[in-house]
């Protein structure tokens, strides 16, 4: 870059825009916070990076939504079986609501979403400095949310996200704006510590300290003398303190919240607990007789069977995915690994085979409810979690029956 802007001209950067400046280690970091769907923090970027000098820029990325950024048309390449099959629906499906909410705002305000990081990407790409990815994996951030958080906090979350999906709202361009300035954005993040501290950690608090990391070792290796970091905006102020304020090295600091959540037991003692509750109902019903232990076995095959191919045809699947659902439910609930929606999305897949214009199109049609249904990309995750839901209930609705057999009998 040039370095004209070095000898103390102040920036041609508006006072309001969210900037914080650190000094530390011999480098000047200066932090941009941005609202990602505003034309202002494209602006923002672009005269920053005029006004001045900088040998790095940082982005509030990870790898994978880097690529997403740079690579838009990434997603037709998708291995459905393999999300499916390696436990990856609710993260995928999950990131494909968030960006069609944001997608549905930036549409609204005739932007594309991270916009702003693309146009810091492109200034690092056009002066010929580094670009430094310094968020958290986007994967490791879900897991370990959702680790942090209780059942009916998750509850609370997916319902949030379905809600995105039938509000069709618009929202005010000041307000993103006002975003930006703390006023909302630092009381809204306030109530939310408030009301679930977890969350807040996992969410927001540990990204903070894990960007303030990841920037301090980048500048280790190569001294630079400022770097420009582009951040959202709830993240500005917890940057800054982290930055500033960190005594620990980078890779004390990295070391905890990058580990991956312990594994849950709860899934695993509730199967077992399933397991020996069927099979004890089955051996109790045999010992009265035969007639009686096959309307156990029958009682539970269809309870949970009916409650799986129900969801199926909730969803709209295919009439095979349906019947797979029936098949597969009274069985996989006895196993912590599997999965019913895995059987009915798979058989979904194989019948009705998602087109290229499924996969052009999956961006858009995930921005409404219906497009859920409509697209058979995204009705792949629609039939796995309404399988999967419906047979949990049917699980219920089975145990009672047997219980209330048993108890009479």
């Amino acid at each position: 870059m040039n370095d004209a802007s070095d000898a103390g001209a102040a920036p041609a950067i508006p006072a309001s825009e969210p900037i914080r400046r650190i000094h530390r280690d011999g480098t000047e970091f200066v932090l941009l916070g941005t609202a990602h769907v505003s034309k202002a923090s494209v602006a923002a970027v672009e005269r920053l990076v005029a006004a001045e000098t900088f040998d790095a820029v940082a982005v509030e990325l990870c790898p994978h939504r880097a690529d997403v950024i740079r690579r838009p048309d990434a997603v037709q390449s998708m291995d459905l079986f393999r999300v499916i099959r390696e436990g990856r629906a609710a993260v995928v499906a999950a990131g494909l609501a968030l960006g069609a909410y944001q997608r549905r705002i930036a549409r609204q305000f005739g932007i594309e979403p991270g916009a702003e990081m693309k146009a810091a990407l492109g200034a690092a790409e056009a002066h010929g400095i580094p670009a430094w990815l310094i968020d958290r994996d986007v994967g490791v951030t879900l897991r370990r949310t959702r680790a942090a958080v209780s059942f009916w906090e998750r509850a609370k979350i997916t319902g949030g996200l379905v809600a995105s999906l039938i509000d069709d709202a618009e929202i005010e361009e000041a307000d993103v704006e006002r975003l930006k300035q703390g006023d909302i954005l630092e009381s809204a993040f306030t109530e939310f510590a408030k009301s679930s501290p977890p969350l807040y950690e996992a969410l927001i608090a540990e990204r903070d300290r894990y960007m303030a990391a990841r920037l301090r070792e980048e500048a280790a290796r190569s001294r630079p003398r400022r770097v420009l970091a582009v951040v959202g905006a709830g993240h500005l102020d917890g940057l800054a303190r982290a930055l500033a304020e960190e005594t620990r090295a980078p890779a004390e600091v990295l070391a905890p919240i990058t580990a991956e959540p312990p594994a849950s037991n709860f899934g695993t003692y509730f199967t077992i607990a399933v397991f020996l509750f069927v099979f004890g109902g089955f051996a109790w019903g045999f010992a009265q007789g035969a007639h009686v232990g096959l309307g156990m076995v029958g009682i539970w095959v269809l309870g949970t069977g009916t409650g799986g191919a129900l969801g199926a045809l909730a969803a709209g699947a295919h009439p095979l995915s349906i019947a797979a659902a029936f098949v597969a439910s009274p069985l996989t609930t006895l196993h912590p690994a599997l999965a019913s929606g895995m059987a009915s999305a798979a058989v979904e897949l194989w019948a009705r085979k998602p087109t290229v214009g499924d996969f052009e199109r999956l961006k858009d049609d995930v921005g409404t409810l219906r497009g859920w249904w409509r697209n058979r990309v995204a009705r792949t995750f629609v039939v796995f979690f309404l399988t999967s839901l419906g047979t949990a209930i049917g699980v219920w609705v089975a145990g009672f029956r047997m219980a209330a057999t048993m108890a009479t009998g």
